[in-house]
């Protein structure tokens, strides 16, 4: 019997249909992945599941009984746990604080005996934790663990994880998996959200496939492959794009920065004393985990950001505190990392395409509108938008906003080319079109600055990778001899690699 059966469930919002007629079960004591693209409609079949939406049509059985879950209290009482991406705890309580919460009501705890309870809890699950410690103190990683160890003390027996990973440095990627392997055995059944095939094939036991809203496919993961996963979340056999082998850049470096400074917007140190070089016809990649400094050093790299101190040159022409009108004469083109923050939703595809370059279609004081729409529609078609020049920025997709935000920038071909986190939220195909274009440039003989939390795209498309740690780079290393464990200790920061070279060589 499965301890969970979601049958024919629909779910719309507005005109868009996240789920349609979509069937999933899950088995006691399985590792059950729920695979496909962002948009896929993975996370809204979830969240009917832990009550946070209610679907229009469709039914949940649980052990054989049909249920009724209208609100996440609901699905606690029957055992149904979510820890989602964003964390809901507060910071300044400790770990024990944290779990008991909103289950336990009395204000007289005897505070010792919960944490021996919380602690006994941990042991119990595997899960490593000390119940003093105050959350606030914790690392992204162990604070999954809270997550994790509030819901199964509720008495959680399905457990639904929502892209666990996105947030974890590999070595924590590691851990998590060693828990989850630990609560099958105590037969805890987990729902794996992702949409990454080499975390699916290495933790699961059965896969669902969705692709715009649709169950394609439930199997045995030791059943199938990569490829075969692949072709149903896209449609197609195979994708991914890499950097083909080495690639000969040009002898000085596009941009040098060195000693470079910068505070956030509370005026607190952000970058301290950047030193790194990209190279035309190279892509240098810049990982790290959330909020090390990376968008200060977007910012600042293309004038939005003042730096407080140190050089940052050019084509060898010190730009320091350079606006961005100037950055982008002297030949560098940014990517923005909020594509909806980098258009004007109100204005047309054609005006946003020409926002950068105005003075080269103004006459007299007066724009010239033929000369902007057949401009938009070369770059409409030339970067495959699907929109025409006229149509509002606000009704494009996520993917085709990127693209053109993409075609604004690089069809200038600027020399620099900055580009924090340029597929965030996109899907597989919309990622696989942006990759390909930043690759273009750098055969085109640009210098790419790649900023990315995620660690594989840095590693599929960087020929060096540069690691940032409390604004700090902590390591620099070619991506011939990146190592996944190295790169892991790196970015949580608790190695430095030792008199390590700026990132110019």
């Amino acid at each position: 019997m499965h301890i969970v059966a979601m049958k024919a469930i629909t779910k719309r919002f507005g005109e868009v249909v996240a789920n349609h007629q979509v069937d999933f079960d899950l088995r006691q004591g399985e590792i059950h992945a729920l695979l496909g693209e962002n948009g896929a409609g993975k996370t809204t079949l979830m969240r009917i599941l832990y009550g946070l939406y209610r679907a229009d049509s469709g039914e949940i059985w649980m052990e054989g009984q049909l249920v009724q879950i209208h609100s996440p209290r609901d699905a606690i009482a029957l055992g149904i746990g979510m820890v989602t991406q964003h964390f809901a705890l507060v910071p300044p309580f400790s770990v024990a604080e944290n779990v008991i919460m909103g289950y336990r009501e009395s204000v007289n705890l005897d505070m010792k005996a919960v944490e021996d309870e919380v602690a006994a809890a941990a042991e119990r699950f595997g899960i490593a934790i000390d119940p003093r410690a105050q959350v606030r103190h914790l690392s992204v990683g162990q604070r999954q663990r809270v997550e994790i160890l509030k819901a199964l003390f509720r008495q959680a027996r399905v457990l639904i994880l929502d892209e666990p990973t996105a947030v974890l440095i590999p070595q924590e990627v590691d851990a998590l998996f060693e828990t989850l392997r630990g609560l099958r055995q105590q037969g805890i059944s987990v729902v794996f959200i992702s949409h990454k095939l080499n975390e699916v094939m290495a933790i699961s036991d059965r896969v669902t496939v969705l692709r715009d809203g649709q169950a394609i496919a439930t199997m045995d993961t030791a059943t199938t492959t990569p490829a075969e996963l692949a072709r149903m979340m896209v449609g197609r056999e195979t994708f991914g794009v890499t950097r083909q082998g080495k690639h000969e850049h040009s002898a000085q470096p596009v941009l040098q920065v060195s000693g470079l400074c910068a505070s956030d917007d509370l005026g607190l140190p952000a970058l301290k004393n950047i030193s790194l070089a990209v190279y035309g016809g190279e892509v240098l990649g810049i990982a790290g985990v959330g909020g090390n400094g990376q968008k200060e050093l977007a910012e600042t790299l293309c004038g939005i950001r003042q730096p407080t101190a140190g050089s940052l040159r050019v084509n060898g022409r010190e730009m320091r505190g350079a606006s961005p009108a100037e950055m982008s004469a002297a030949g560098v083109g940014r990517i923005p990392e909020d594509r909806h923050a980098g258009v004007v939703g109100e204005l047309s595809v054609a005006d946003n395409l020409v926002m950068e370059v105005l003075p080269r279609f103004t006459r007299y004081g007066v724009l010239d509108r033929k000369a902007i729409g057949q401009y938009a529609q070369e770059l409409i078609a030339q970067f495959q938008i699907k929109a025409r020049p006229e149509d509002k920025a606000r009704t494009l997709s996520g993917g085709n906003l990127q693209k053109v935000l993409l075609a604004r920038v690089l069809a200038n071909q600027p020399d620099l080319i900055i580009a924090p986190q340029p597929t965030r939220g996109l899907d597989v195909g919309a990622t696989e079109y942006v990759h390909q274009q930043l690759l273009a440039q750098r055969e085109r003989g640009a210098a790419v600055l790649l900023i990315s939390e995620d660690l594989d795209e840095i590693l599929a498309l960087s020929d060096r990778i540069a690691v940032i740690y409390e604004g700090e780079i902590v390591g620099v290393v070619s991506v011939e001899e990146a190592d996944i464990e190295r790169l892991g200790l790196w970015m949580s920061g608790a190695v430095k690699e030792e008199n390590h070279a700026p990132a110019e060589v």
